[in-house]
């Protein structure tokens, strides 16, 4: 009674969309994987209460009371919500348009945040005085007089480490037989503060035979941009014209928030050239290079930008399988968010905070030598006197011959 089914078919794997926030089906699935729910356990704290407000600001187009806003801001941006979502439902699209939309001002100080982040040569200025600063002795005085809480500064500068001043070259040549050229993308603050990360991320490539050049003129990924209701237009054309112009095999990035971001640009070129750092040295790992042992036990954490957006994380698992004696583990609950999320451990220090002492309790449980993460944000967020944490980059690195 069935022939006239073609029992062979396969259906196509579902693709995300856009639909309006009105179509959540109220279903419940995301609940349980949403990190504000975890602190909050109310209903307004969940992604599917969050869509009735999305909603409101655009389908309907109804006010919000200042609950429902500052419900909706709670939202870490995970995008967890969109894995479980039987409807395929874009969160983080809708999200964005909403903030957008609701065209909320920016505080004097973030409007100098996003400057310095959009400007390299006044970023660039502003590093001496930050190096000198942290050297003074001052740090410790400023903190216990409250001008720092005060002028709402005393988060951002808690996670302040030792700026790099001197810049990258454009050009770092491989020693050995040229398999090709490649781009990285150092993104906006990384070079000062996450050169060790960049740097590891060079000798990695020109060991396994690729030179790598680093253009100048690149820009901020525009995530925060994004993610605050601000546009992000003029930063993704800019990485567009330069990336696009260069005699590259590949775009690489080593921050999985930034790929996240730059895998989302409507150019195909662009797209088809652009690789996560740890999918580009596992496709292309040379057969002769062969990295020293390691006794350290070391545990995952998977930033959420990887595991709900590029969903590449088993990528990481398996390049540092090359580290022979390795012992890796997954941290537990790498599905609830460390709290980082971009600028939300600035914007929303008291949530960020509980999120990182529950992941905090779960790297103690763990008891392993060294956490690594893929992210800049996370790995700063993560770090402190209890936990050592860095990006797989450094650790394989560092197993160089």
């Amino acid at each position: 009674m069935f022939d006239f089914m073609d029992l062979e078919f396969e259906p196509a794997a579902p693709e995300f969309y856009i639909p309006e926030a009105s179509e959540c089906m109220r279903c419940g699935q995301c609940v349980s994987g949403c990190p504000t729910f975890r602190l909050f356990q109310i209903d307004e704290e969940t992604p599917r209460r969050r869509l009735r407000t999305i909603s409101k600001i655009l389908v309907e187009n109804l006010p919000v009371s200042a609950d429902e806003l500052a419900h909706l801001n709670n939202c870490v941006q995970c995008r967890a919500c969109e894995i479980s979502c039987p409807s395929q439902m874009r969160y983080g699209e809708l999200f964005d348009q909403a903030q957008a939309k609701l065209q909320t001002p920016l505080k004097p100080l973030a409007k100098v945040a996003f400057y310095l982040i959009e400007n390299k040569k006044p970023r660039a200025w502003l590093m001496p005085f930050v190096k000198g600063y942290l050297k003074s002795g001052l740090q410790k005085s400023l903190r216990n007089s409250g001008l720092l809480e005060k002028l709402n500064l005393a988060n951002a500068e808690k996670l302040l480490n030792e700026p790099t001043l001197k810049p990258l070259f454009e050009h770092y040549p491989t020693n050995g037989v040229s398999r090709g050229k490649v781009a990285l993308f150092t993104g906006c603050i990384a070079e000062h503060f996450d050169r060790e990360t960049l740097e590891a991320a060079i000798k990695l490539l020109n060991a396994n035979g690729f030179n790598v050049q680093i253009p100048k003129t690149q820009s901020c990924c525009g995530a925060i941009h994004k993610h605050n209701g601000q546009s992000a237009t003029k930063l993704c054309e800019n990485n567009l014209i330069v990336f696009n112009s260069l005699d590259v095999e590949a775009v690489i990035h080593v921050a999985t928030g930034c790929g996240a971001m730059l895998s989302e640009c409507e150019n195909e070129n662009f797209k088809r050239r652009l690789f996560d750092i740890s999918d580009f040295l596992l496709a292309n790992w040379s057969d002769n290079l062969q990295l020293l042992p390691s006794n350290l036990k070391i545990a995952v954490h998977e930033p959420c930008s990887q595991r709900n957006v590029l969903k590449n994380q088993q990528s990481t698992y398996a390049l540092l399988q090359k580290i022979p004696n390795l012992t890796i583990e997954t941290l537990a609950n790498n599905q609830i968010c460390c709290g980082s999320g971009g600028s939300y451990m600035l914007t929303h220090p008291e949530n960020a905070t509980k999120l990182h002492a529950l992941k905090q309790q779960i790297i103690n449980d763990a008891n392993v030598d060294l956490v690594v993460s893929s992210n800049f944000g996370c790995v700063i967020h993560l770090n402190s006197d209890e936990t050592k944490v860095v990006h797989p980059l450094i650790l394989l690195e560092n197993q160089l011959a």
